[in-house]
C-alpha cells in the first residue's frame, strides 16, 4: 500500500485493550503508519472529552468522529468545520416520553458537553465524567433546551429488547439505536440516518482519500455501518457476530494487538 489510507478506529474493544490501554506495539505501529503518510482517525460513541486523551497520547491532529457520527470535527484545526448533528428537540422529548412510559430506570441526555440525568446516579455520573462535563439532574423535560446530541436509555431489568422494539416501531424514521456492549444493558440513541460511516465519508473526502482505501477498526453493533463502508473492514476477533459476518477481515483481539497485526500485515 504506497498511497495514503485512512485508518479509522473505534476505541473501547478495538483500540483500548480491556485494561482501557493502548499497548506500546500498537502505538509503535499507528505511529509508523502515519510517517508513511497514512491519516489515522477516531471513529468512537464517545464524546470527544473522552477521547481527547487518547487523541493527545497518539499525538493526532485528523479530524475525530464521536457520538457515533454526530459530531465530528479537526480538535487541531477549527477552520475544518463542526459538523454536529443532533436529534430535533421535539423528537428526543417523544422519545423520552415513552421511556418514561416504560419506566426506565434512567435516562441520560447529553448536549455535546452536558450531561442532563434524569435520576441523580453515581454510576453514570462516573462513567460521564471523563473530560469534565457540565452535569444537571432533574425533569429533562424542563431542564431540556437544546436538540441533542444523543440519548442514553437505562431500561429496567429484562427490559431491554422490548423497550428497543418500541422504540423502532413508534420512531423508526427518526432515530438510530445502538446497544452498549456488555456488562450494560444500555441503549443509546442519535438522529436518523447518523452513523460513524457518515461521519467518516466526510473525513476521507477532505483528505481526498477514496472508499477503497479507508481501513476500519471495530467490535460493537455501532461499527456495522463503518465496517461495511470501508473498502477495508475489519471486525476484531472480540467481535460481534454480526459484524464479523460482514467484515473484509478479521484479526486478533483488542487484547492482542489486533490493529497493529493487521496493519503490519497491508501497510
Amino acid at each position: 500500500m504506497t498511497n495514503p489510507h485512512l485508518i479509522a478506529l473505534d476505541l473501547d474493544g478495538t483500540l483500548l485493550n480491556d485494561e482501557k490501554i493502548v499497548t506500546e506495539k500498537t502505538m509503535k505501529t499507528l505511529a509508523e503508519a502515519k510517517k508513511k503518510g497514512h491519516k489515522v482517525v477516531f471513529a468512537t460513541g464517545r464524546p470527544f472529552r473522552a477521547s481527547q486523551a487518547y487523541y493527545e497520547l497518539l499525538e493526532l491532529d485528523t479530524p475525530a468522529v464521536n457520538f457515533n457520527g454526530a459530531f465530528v470535527h479537526n480538535p487541531t484545526d477549527p477552520e475544518w468545520g463542526v459538523f454536529h448533528q443532533p436529534l430535533p428537540l421535539k423528537t428526543a422529548t417523544t422519545v423520552i416520553q415513552t421511556c418514561e412510559a416504560f419506566e426506565a430506570q434512567n435516562i441520560i441526555v447529553e448536549v455535546v458537553d452536558d450531561v442532563y440525568l434524569k435520576y441523580h446516579d453515581e454510576f453514570f455520573i462516573d462513567a460521564f465524567s471523563e473530560g469534565g462535563p457540565r452535569f444537571h439532574t432533574g425533569d429533562l423535560h424542563e431542564l431540556l433546551k437544546e436538540d441533542p446530541t444523543s440519548i442514553v436509555i437505562y431500561p429496567k431489568d429484562g427490559n431491554a429488547d422490548e423497550l428497543r422494539a418500541l422504540l423502532d416501531r413508534s420512531h423508526a424514521e427518526v432515530i438510530e439505536q445502538r446497544s452498549w456492549g456488555a456488562p450494560f444493558n444500555i441503549v443509546e440513541i442519535v438522529k436518523g440516518g447518523v452513523n460513524k460511516a457518515v461521519g467518516l465519508s466526510r473525513v476521507a473526502e477532505s483528505f481526498g482519500i477514496p472508499q477503497e482505501r479507508v481501513i476500519a477498526f471495530g467490535d460493537e453493533d455501532n461499527d456495522l455501518e463503518m465496517i461495511e463502508y470501508a473498502g477495508h473492514g475489519v471486525a476484531m476477533a472480540n467481535a460481534i457476530d454480526e459484524l464479523k459476518d460482514i467484515a473484509n477481515a478479521i484479526t486478533k483481539s483488542n487484547n492482542d494487538d489486533g490493529i497493529a497485526e493487521y496493519l503490519q500485515k497491508v501497510i
